[in-house]
C-alpha cells in the first residue's frame, strides 16, 4: 500500500469510531484530511450544515498527533458550539479542553495540561487571541507547538459575511506567525462567493493559496414554507395553534430578545413546555435550556441568534421564525439546524410588518462614521498613554458595545493596540476606508431586499436560498409549500387570535433603575445613594415587542399631539396593577423637545384620573441635552442641561410624599435617573417613573 493508502484507510477507522461501523468519508474529507495531513496546506471547506466538517479536523488532529505533532487550537464562537465540539472529541478518543469568558478559573490547569502534552484540542474564543496576557503571554507558545490550527466558522472573518465578528480578524495576524508547515483548516457551512473569496485571501501563505473544497448545499430533509399573517396576534396565535403538530422538538426563532420572552410566557400559558433563550440569558440557564431541548424535555427553545452555529441536535423536528433574518445567507444557517438526523424537517417563516425597523436598528450599529473614529484616535493620542474603555466612553459619543468593536477593529488594523488596562494608541498611519464600508452596507440592503423577495417568491425556496448562497448545484426541491402547493393554512380560529391579542395587549414592563453611575465620571462614581435613586418604573410596553411595541413605534413616529385614548386607557391599566408601597401623590414631567404635548397631555390626564397634585414640568436650561450613545456622555449632557424650577421645588417640599414622573419613552435611564435625584433632593420621598416606551 502505498502512504496515501495507508493514511486513508487509518482515516476510516478514525471516522468509524467516530460516527459508528457504516461511516465512510466523503471525498472532500478525504480530500481536506490528505491536504492536512500530508500536505501541511491551508485549506477552506465550505459545506452544508451536518456534511461533517468537525470529522475532518478530529480525524486530521488524531492522525497529527499519531506522528508526534503538538495539539489542534480550534478557534470557536460560541460556547454552546465548544461544548458539542468537546462532546464530539470524546467520542473520536480526543482529549479536548477549552479557554473562554465562562471557565476562568480553569485556564492555568489548561494551559499546564496542554504544555505537558495530555490535551489534544484546544479549543479557543475569539475573544481570547487580544486577550493581552493571552495574546503576549500564552498564543506565541501556542503557535509554536500548535500541529493544526482550526477556524471554525470562519465566515465570521469576513466582514462581507452575514455575521462578522471583529474579533476573528485577529485571526489574520495569528496565522501569519505560525511557523512554516503548521497545516490550517477553516470550516463554514453559509458563506456565498463573495464570502469565499474573502476568507480564502485572508487564510491564505505566503506563497501558496488556500485549498478550497466546496460542496452542494442541499438539505433534503427540510420543507420549507412561509405563512403571511396580516399582524402579530394571528402570528402568536398561528404558533400556539400549530406548534402541536409540528414534528418532535424544535426551535422558533425571533429578532428580539423582549420577542423571546414575550412569546415564550405566553406558549407557556397554553400549556407547552418551553424556554426562553438569548444572550441575556445567565450562562448555567442557557446550558440548561441546551440540554432540555437536547432530551427532548421541552417542545422549543424560543430564541434569539444567540443559538445559531453549531447547536448540534441530528433530531431537530422543526424550526419557526417569528420575523424575518436580514438575509437569505442568515436564514439558510438558522433553518440549517434542524433535520440533520431526520428524514423531514419543518421549517415554516412568520414575517411582520416590524421586521424591517428592527433591521433598520441593527444597521446602526455598524461602524461608526469618520469623525467619531478620528476623535478616538484623537483622545488616544492626547492621552499619551493607555486609556481604558470607560475613560474613552467619557470622551467618544458611542455606545460601550460599538465603542468595543470599533476598536477591536482598529487594533487589527495597527492605529491602537489593545493592553493590561485598556487601549493604547500606535501612532502609525490609518485610513479610513470610506468606499469599503458603503459597498458593506449596500451588500446589506441587498440582502434585506432578497429576504422580502423571498416570503413573495412563487419559485423553489430552497433554489431562492440556495442561489443567494452561490450554490451552481442548487435545483427546485420538490418538497417546499411552493413546488408542491401543500401549504400551512393561515386561517385561525377567531377565539385562538382573540387570546393571543388580549395576551399581547395586557400593558405593562418594569422599568429597573439605575444603581451605579457610570465609569468615567470624575465627581460622580460608585453607587447612587439610595436618598436619590428612584423606584422600579413601569413603562407601557418596549418598542422591540410584538404588542405594545408595534402601537408604540406608530405613535413615536407620529407629529407630536396629545396621548391618544387607547393609550390612556392602558396607561391607567399599568397603573391599577402597580403593586407600589405608598400611592403617589402628585405627577411631575420631564420635559420634551420633540414631543412636548404628548407628555405634557399625558401628565395631565394622570392628575385628572388618579386625583393627584400637577406639579408641573422639570425643565432645561441652554437647550435639550440632544442624543448621546454612552452612559458617561449622557450623564454628562442631562447634568448640563436639566434643571429644577424654583416654583417646582417649593410646590415639591410642600407636597413631601411620593411623585409619578412622567416621560414618553427611556432608553438609557439616565434621564429618569437625574430627575429622580432632582426631585429627591427637593423632598420628594419616592420617584416612580413612568413612561409610554422602553
Amino acid at each position: 500500500m502505498t502512504e496515501e493508502e495507508v493514511l486513508r484507510e487509518e482515516a476510516e477507522e478514525r471516522l468509524r469510531a467516530l460516527a459508528g461501523p457504516d461511516a465512510r468519508l466523503r471525498e472532500d474529507q478525504w480530500l481536506a484530511i490528505k491536504a492536512l495531513v500530508m500536505d501541511r496546506r491551508r485549506a477552506l471547506v465550505v459545506q452544508r450544515t451536518g456534511w461533517g466538517k468537525s470529522a475532518v479536523y478530529f480525524i486530521a488532529t488524531a492522525l497529527l498527533r499519531d506522528l508526534g505533532e503538538g495539539p489542534t487550537v480550534i478557534v470557536s464562537p460560541l460556547l454552546a458550539l465548544m461544548r458539542n465540539q468537546i462532546a464530539a472529541a470524546e467520542r473520536a478518543g480526543i482529549h479536548a479542553a477549552t479557554v473562554n469568558s465562562a471557565n476562568a478559573d480553569e485556564w492555568e490547569k489548561v494551559y499546564a495540561q496542554v504544555a505537558e502534552g495530555t490535551v489534544d484540542v484546544l479549543l479557543v474564543s475569539p475573544e481570547r487571541l487580544n486577550n493581552p496576557e493571552f495574546r503576549d503571554q500564552v498564543l506565541p507558545e501556542l503557535a509554536e507547538s500548535a500541529g493544526l490550527v482550526v477556524v471554525d466558522e470562519a465566515h465570521c472573518i469576513s466582514d462581507w459575511g452575514h455575521d462578522f465578528r471583529p474579533d476573528y480578524r485577529r485571526l489574520r495576524t495569528m496565522l501569519a506567525e505560525l511557523p512554516p508547515g503548521v497545516p490550517v483548516l477553516a470550516t463554514t457551512a453559509t458563506a456565498n462567493a463573495r464570502v469565499t473569496r474573502d476568507v480564502a485571501e485572508q487564510l491564505a501563505g505566503e506563497d501558496e493559496e488556500t485549498l478550497v473544497l466546496r460542496g452542494p448545499l442541499e438539505r433534503e430533509s427540510l420543507h420549507l414554507g412561509v405563512v403571511r399573517l396580516p399582524g402579530a396576534g394571528q402570528r402568536l396565535a398561528w404558533l400556539a395553534e400549530t406548534l402541536r403538530e409540528l414534528p418532535g422538538s424544535g426551535i422558533v426563532y425571533t429578532l428580539t430578545v423582549a420577542a423571546a420572552q414575550e412569546i415564550a410566557a405566553y406558549l407557556r400559558e397554553r400549556g407547552y413546555p418551553v424556554a426562553a433563550y438569548s444572550g441575556q440569558t445567565e450562562p448555567a440557564e442557557r446550558l440548561a435550556a441546551e440540554e432540555d431541548l437536547l432530551a427532548n424535555r421541552i417542545k422549543a427553545l424560543v430564541a434569539t441568534s444567540a443559538l445559531g452555529m453549531g447547536f448540534d441536535k441530528p433530531d431537530l423536528g422543526f424550526v419557526v421564525h417569528v420575523g424575518a433574518p436580514q438575509s437569505p445567507v442568515a436564514y439558510y444557517q438558522q433553518v440549517g439546524r434542524a433535520g440533520r438526523g431526520v428524514r423531514k424537517a419543518e421549517v415554516v417563516l412568520l414575517p411582520g410588518q416590524e421586521d424591517r425597523e428592527i433591521w433598520a436598528y441593527f444597521a446602526s450599529l455598524a461602524f461608526p462614521p469618520e469623525p467619531v473614529v478620528r476623535a478616538t484616535l484623537g483622545a488616544l493620542g492626547e492621552a499619551g498613554g493607555v486609556l481604558s474603555t470607560a475613560a474613552l466612553e467619557s470622551r467618544v459619543d458611542l455606545s460601550r458595545s460599538r465603542l468595543e468593536m470599533m476598536l477591536k477593529v482598529l487594533d487589527v488594523d495597527g492605529a491602537v493596540r489593545r493592553v493590561k488596562g485598556g487601549w493604547e494608541a500606535t501612532g502609525e498611519p490609518w485610513a479610513y476606508d470610506a468606499e469599503r464600508y458603503a459597498r458593506v452596507a449596500a451588500e446589506r440592503r441587498a440582502e434585506q431586499e432578497a429576504m422580502l423577495a423571498y416570503q413573495t417568491t412563487a419559485e423553489c425556496r430552497e433554489l431562492f436560498l440556495r442561489r443567494h448562497l452561490d450554490d451552481d448545484t442548487a435545483v427546485a426541491c420538490g418538497r417546499c409549500d411552493n413546488c408542491t402547493g401543500a401549504w400551512r393554512a393561515a386561517e385561525i380560529d377567531p377565539a385562538a387570535v382573540q387570546a393571543a391579542q388580549e395576551r399581547l395587549a395586557r400593558p405593562g414592563v418594569d422599568i429597573e433603575p439605575r444603581r451605579q453611575w457610570p465609569t468615567g465620571l470624575a465627581d460622580l462614581k460608585g453607587r447612587i445613594k439610595p436618598e436619590l435613586g428612584a423606584e422600579t418604573g413601569r413603562a407601557l410596553g418596549r418598542l422591540t415587542d410584538i404588542g405594545w411595541g408595534t402601537r408604540l413605534r406608530e405613535l413615536l413616529a407620529q407629529p407630536d399631539g396629545p396621548v391618544p385614548d387607547d393609550v390612556f386607557a392602558a396607561v391607567v391599566t399599568v397603573l391599577k396593577t402597580w403593586q407600589w408601597e405608598r400611592r403617589p401623590v402628585a405627577v411631575v414631567g420631564v420635559p420634551s423637545a420633540t414631543r412636548p404635548v404628548l407628555v405634557r397631555s399625558l401628565t395631565e390626564r394622570l392628575a385628572q384620573v388618579g386625583r393627584l397634585a400637577d406639579l408641573g414640568q422639570l425643565g432645561y436650561r441652554n437647550g435639550s441635552p440632544g442624543q448621546q450613545y454612552n452612559s458617561a456622555q449622557r450623564v454628562q449632557a442631562i447634568r448640563g442641561t436639566l434643571a429644577m424650577p424654583r416654583e417646582l421645588a417649593a410646590r415639591i417640599a410642600e407636597t413631601a410624599g411620593p411623585v409619578l414622573l412622567v416621560d414618553d419613552r427611556t432608553d438609557t435611564g439616565w434621564t429618569l435617573t437625574l430627575a429622580a435625584a432632582q426631585l429627591r433632593h427637593a423632598g420628594a420621598t419616592a420617584v416612580l417613573p413612568l413612561t409610554l416606551a422602553t
